[in-house]
C-alpha cells in the first residue's frame, strides 16, 4: 500500500508494502530533498466528551510531519465505535500520516479488536501491533507494550533482529507504557526487557505516554543510571487530550515536567542529531526545547555485550 500525502511544502511518500512483522520489512518514507523529517507525538488522546483532543488536533493541522499516536487513543475501551466517534473527528483527520501503537485502554476491548479494525495495515500485523519504518536517515520502531508471556518474548526477538538488520545511524522507538516517569504509573518493570534491547541496539530516543503529563529525562541505561554516551532519552507525552493529572513523584533523572497543558512533542530528525520542542495546545507559559546527538550505535548489528551501568534482572 502506498499513499502520496501533501503536507505543507513537503510531499511524503509512504510505502507500507510489507508490515509483516519481520525486520527486513521496514517501510521507507522519503522526505523532500533538503528538508529533515519531523515527527509529532502524543498519547492519551480522544476522551468523549472533552475538548483536549480537538485542541491538539488543531495543532497538527498547522504542523508538517509524521504523527506518532502513542496509545490510549480512544477512551474508555478503545472500541471501534469510540474510534469512529471520538478519535476520527479529531486526530482522524491525520490518519493517513499517522503511525499508531496501542495503549492499555485499547485492550479494554478484547484483543484490541477496535484498534486493529480502525487502523488496518497501519497498525502492523493484527494481534501483534509492532512494526518499523525508515524516515529519512532514521529508523522508527513502533512497539506494543501490552504484550505478555510468549507474545512479549516474540516481540523482543523481533526487535533484536530488526535493530540488527537496520543500517540507520539513529533510532527512535515509541510505545505506550512508561519506563520511567514521575507520574502515578511511575516505572513499569514489564517494559524493561524491551528497553534493554533498545539500549543494547543503540537507540537514541524513546517516546511513551500512559501518565498524563509531559516529561523529559536525561539519557538513561535500563537501571535508571544516567548514561550520556549510550543512554536513551525518554519523553513522556501523555498530553494528547485526555484528562490531565499531576506528576507528583519526581525521579532523579527527570529534567523537565509539566502537567498544566495538553500539547504535542515535535522532533526534527537531523542525520546525526535531533531537536525537540513541546508545543502547548493552550495559552501557556510552559515550553521545552533542546538538542541531542544520536547514540554511536554499531550500525547494522545490535551490541551483544551489555554496556557499563546496565546490570539488569528481567522481572
Amino acid at each position: 500500500m502506498s499513499a502520496l500525502i501533501g503536507a505543507g511544502r513537503a510531499a511524503i511518500l509512504i510505502s507500507m508494502l510489507a508490515l509483516l512483522g519481520h525486520a527486513s520489512a521496514a517501510a521507507p518514507i522519503a522526505s523532500s530533498i533538503g528538508e529533515d523529517p519531523v515527527v509529532l507525538a502524543a498519547g492519551d488522546i480522544a476522551q468523549c466528551p472533552g475538548l483536549g483532543a480537538a485542541l491538539t488536533a488543531h495543532l497538527l493541522a498547522g504542523l508538517t510531519g509524521i504523527v506518532l499516536a502513542v496509545g490510549d487513543l480512544a477512551y474508555e475501551r478503545g472500541s471501534l465505535d469510540e474510534f469512529d466517534h471520538c478519535y476520527e473527528p479529531t486526530w482522524g483527520a491525520y490518519k493517513a500520516r499517522t503511525f499508531p501503537v496501542p495503549g492499555n485502554h485499547e485492550y479494554e476491548t478484547p484483543n484490541a479488536a477496535g484498534y486493529f479494525a480502525y487502523w488496518g495495515d497501519r497498525a502492523g500485523p493484527v494481534g501483534k501491533g509492532y512494526y518499523s519504518v525508515d524516515l529519512g536517515t532514521w529508523h522508527l520502531i513502533a512497539l506494543n507494550s501490552n504484550l505478555e508471556s510468549t507474545a512479549a518474548l516474540e516481540q523482543e526477538n523481533w526487535l533484536r533482529n530488526d535493530l540488527a538488520a537496520s543500517p540507520a545511524r539513529c533510532v527512535l522507538a515509541f510505545w505506550h507504557h512508561t519506563v520511567f516517569s514521575s507520574g502515578y504509573n511511575g516505572q513499569i518493570p514489564a517494559t524493561l526487557p524491551l528497553y534493554r534491547v533498545l539500549y543494547e541496539g543503540g537507540a537514541s530516543v524513546l517516546i511513551t505516554g500512559h501518565d498524563h503529563h509531559y516529561e523529559r529525562f536525561q539519557p538513561l541505561a535500563p537501571n535508571g543510571i544516567v548514561d550520556e554516551t549510550h543512554g536513551i532519552r525518554i519523553f513522556v507525552v501523555g498530553t494528547g487530550g485526555a484528562k490531565r493529572y499531576p506528576a507528583l513523584f519526581p525521579q532523579p533523572a527527570s529534567e523537565v515536567r509539566s502537567w498544566g497543558t495538553w500539547g504535542i512533542l515535535k522532533i526534527v530528525l537531523h542525520p546525526a542529531s535531533y531537536h525537540w520542542e513541546f508545543i502547548p495546545a493552550e495559552r501557556s507559559h510552559f515550553s521545552d526545547a533542546g538538542d541531542g546527538r544520536c547514540v554511536e550505535r554499531e550500525t547494522g548489528a545490535a551490541s551483544k555485550t551489555p554496556r557499563s551501568g546496565e546490570a539488569f534482572e528481567r522481572p
